[in-house]
């Protein structure tokens, strides 16, 4: 498995949250694809948010990825270097996916480079590690919770406001 940037599967999560947000409990598709289908038409038409996750969300279902490990190693790094490079990585076979992608990758470079590895990543979670997600990572180090982090201890005052009586904790 391989790490990417932290905006990187920072940005993947909050495109699962949008999609099932979007989908709704229980899945409405007819809503989704609304969106979809709106998010698109925006995007090919020249205009659109310059927003990741909307750019990601309209190509989600619509691109094809013909170099995902080429695109594994540039989700190493978020801002990247040559948009153009990641744009060839990937593809969109419809006539409207191919005019949005057309429109995105000449009107926002730098954020469709963005929101076309997000799109990867969200379809190919299993490639990847999200260091955030890996709990054995976090612990690492750690030797469990300490009880004066800071050095100060808590007065008597203060305590007695969460036990009144002053007796001894059982």
């Amino acid at each position: 498995m391989k790490n990417v940037h932290p905006e990187f599967s920072f940005q993947s999560r909050e495109l699962e949250g949008q999609i099932e947000g979007t989908l709704g409990d229980p899945p409405n598709r007819k809503n989704y694809d609304m969106m979809v289908s709106a998010l698109v038409s925006e995007y090919a038409s020249g205009a659109g948010l310059d927003d990741v996750n909307l750019m990601a969300f309209a190509l989600v279902d619509c691109i094809k990825f013909k170099d995902p490990k080429g695109l594994l190693r540039e989700a190493a790094d978020y801002e990247g270097s040559d948009p153009a490079r990641v744009f060839a990585m990937a593809e969109c076979d419809s006539e409207e996916g191919r005019a949005m992608y057309e429109a995105m990758t000449a009107n926002y470079p730098e954020l469709a480079r963005q929101a076309i590895i997000t799109a990867f990543l969200y379809k190919n979670q299993a490639r990847w590690e999200d260091e955030d997600r890996d709990l054995a990572r976090l612990g690492e180090g750690d030797e469990g919770d300490d009880d004066d982090m800071d050095g100060t201890a808590a007065s008597d005052d203060f305590t007695q406001l969460f036990d009144p009586e002053g007796g001894e904790r059982e």
